[in-house]
């Protein structure tokens, strides 16, 4: 047991010592300059998603109808209740909107408790190895303040009001299976999902864009990780 533990923490001591030599730079400073792209990325990522039309501008997050009432989204609009429809959309994404300003402070929380081990993990992982952690680190929280947030902005954009109204509608077709009006959940679920792709954009891009590393420390860092991936 006490081998296993000590293989992740000799690996982690070697390859640290090793950029150290090559790049004059303590593991301190290689930590430092890891945690900065990270909140660099979360930071771009949380902004984008939460200004006007972060979800609703953006094709690939935008929120739809859920799956299990896109038939009955299809049989409204052929009904006449287009309007209806797209007040819903709309309703749903300024909720995710207003939601995603509250992950800042959860990403910071979850970059200043990083160990060693996760900064070289992280460092020397796979393209998506950050947003793995930031998954694994920040879900719980997140949807946990992400649930009052959705709800008040879903009663504040009057998305519960539209999507009861499409659901009260389509539910008095006969012989229709009945569409649940409640839309809390797969709002917060699909706004994580939006804040998370956001963030694997964002770290691919610093792992393999030069241009996105504006300072020396992070270009020495991401260098010293080009390199070992490499061999």
């Amino acid at each position: 047991m006490k081998t296993a533990i000590l293989i992740p923490a000799i690996f982690i001591f070697f390859t640290l010592t090793g950029f150290n030599k090559q790049q004059g730079l303590s593991p301190l400073e290689i930590g430092n300059g890891l945690k900065d792209a990270l909140l660099q990325g979360t930071s771009k990522s949380s902004d984008q998603l939460s200004a006007v039309n972060g979800f609703f501008g953006n094709a690939t997050v935008k929120i739809l109808f859920p799956p299990q009432a896109q038939k009955a989204e299809q049989t409204l609009r052929k009904l006449g209740f287009n309007k209806l429809c797209d007040d819903v959309i709309l309703s749903l994404n300024r909720a995710a909107e207003d939601a995603a300003k509250q992950a800042k402070p959860i990403f910071v929380d979850a970059i200043k408790h990083m160990t060693l081990q996760d900064v070289t993990n992280i460092l020397l992982g796979s393209q998506d190895a950050a947003t793995q952690y930031f998954k694994r680190t920040t879900s719980a929280d997140l949807t946990v303040s992400f649930k009052p947030v959705i709800q008040g902005s879903l009663n504040k954009t009057d998305a519960t009001k539209y999507y009861g109204d499409a659901a009260n509608q389509y539910n008095r077709i006969p012989f229709v299976s009945k569409m649940n009006p409640d839309i809390s959940d797969y709002v917060s679920q699909k706004a994580l999902d939006g804040l998370f792709y956001q963030i694997a954009l964002e770290e691919l891009n610093i792992r393999k864009n030069i241009g996105a590393r504006p300072s020396p420390l992070l270009q020495k860092v991401f260098a010293f990780a080009d390199k070992n991936q490499k061999q």
